[in-house]
């Protein structure tokens, strides 16, 4: 296929963190614009210390100029092949190298996905995501991946997966059997992902994000708080999403979930304000993107979930489930939604 002319020719590098004098965007004064100008760390910093009724007046306005605040997408996410992996990352239950008790599976049949889509669409979800626990998918892993994809697509949701790296080749398959979003997330800063994973480096995410946007694959990309990260850290993780060309269509923001028998077991909680002050710098960094509440709903208050929706939290993950670990239950997240006003948002952008 032809290539978008909005695509980068050049590969993907990051950028280590900027030094508090060099920053493109004076956040201070309030440039939250949507802009070319790249995001420095010492400005997406700037923007974590705000005072918060501030940083979250400033997000809501962003916000509120390009999507409807009462509104939340609903995206559900399978697992369709768990356990077994090969990566070290620190916060993963999936690790070969954690003793967790996840066990490794088979890649789950075309039949039993078509199921769980069928669900997920009663539910109200639009946007059904797979994961499966690989270091990268080899050729025959795409072909059985790209029949799932044909599966979501042929009930009418938009398909997303998550499958590792990716080369564009695969890419490219993926791309061709339908599939709308690819997810590969950076999970932190340049300067702290080597405290966190040492199987795989951060050039090697780029690359993959990269391979994604040359065949018109949108890329989805957040990140995982509560490592024991710095605020300055975070910033860095947000600069870097931000500062991606375009910036991914979704962003996940993932409050670390603690499974006994991974190295970030015993994490002290990150503050909840924190959490939801990430939400913001998100929104305002990325004006465009849905910015998701992933990985961690389960362990937050519903007031932490509402304060996350004002600061610019506009999609959910739906189900009882985010590929291992718990998530709230559909009449859980219906109750709040109600309580909140809020609706969810169909394919055509029609409340359901």
């Amino acid at each position: 296929m032809n290539v978008p002319d909005t695509v980068l020719a050049q590969p993907l590098r990051f950028q280590r963190p900027v030094q508090p004098m060099a920053r493109a965007r004076d956040a201070s004064a309030g440039d939250t614009s949507a802009s070319d100008a790249p995001w420095a760390v010492a400005a997406v910093a700037e923007l974590f210390a705000l005072p918060f009724a501030e940083l979250l007046h400033r997000a809501q306005t962003v916000h509120r100029q390009h999507f409807d605040p009462t509104e939340v997408e609903l995206a559900t996410l399978l697992s369709v092949k768990t356990g077994g992996c090969p990566e070290d990352c620190g916060y993963c239950p999936q690790s070969a190298h954690h003793p967790t008790g996840v066990a490794a599976t088979k890649m789950m049949t075309p039949e039993a996905v078509r199921e769980a889509v069928l669900g997920a669409k009663a539910a109200g979800a639009t946007r059904f995501c797979m994961g499966a626990a690989w270091r990268a998918p080899k050729d025959r892993d795409i072909e059985a991946v790209a029949e799932l994809v044909r599966v979501v697509k042929d009930e009418g949701l938009e398909a997303c997966a998550t499958l590792g790296m990716l080369e564009q080749r695969h890419a490219q398959a993926l791309q061709q059997a339908g599939l709308d979003y690819y997810n590969h997330n950076l999970d932190t800063s340049p300067d702290f992902y080597g405290d966190v994973i040492t199987t795989r480096d951060y050039q090697d995410r780029l690359d993959t994000l990269q391979h994604v946007r040359q065949v018109g694959v949108k890329v989805c990309s957040g990140g995982i708080v509560g490592m024991g990260e710095s605020r300055l850290q975070r910033a860095g993780l947000i600069a870097q999403l931000a500062n991606l060309q375009p910036h991914p269509e979704s962003v996940p923001i993932n409050d670390l979930v603690k499974v006994p028998g991974t190295p970030l077991a015993n994490q002290p909680d990150l503050d909840p304000i924190e959490f939801v002050r990430t939400i913001a710098v998100a929104r305002i960094t990325m004006p465009t993107a849905r910015v998701r509440l992933s990985a961690g709903r389960r362990q937050m208050s519903d007031e932490t979930q509402a304060l996350c929706f004002a600061a610019g939290a506009n999609s959910i993950f739906y189900g009882d489930k985010l590929l291992v670990t718990g998530n709230p239950d559909v009449d859980a997240d219906r109750e709040l939604l109600t309580r909140l006003g809020m609706k969810a948002v169909g394919l055509q952008g029609h409340a359901v």
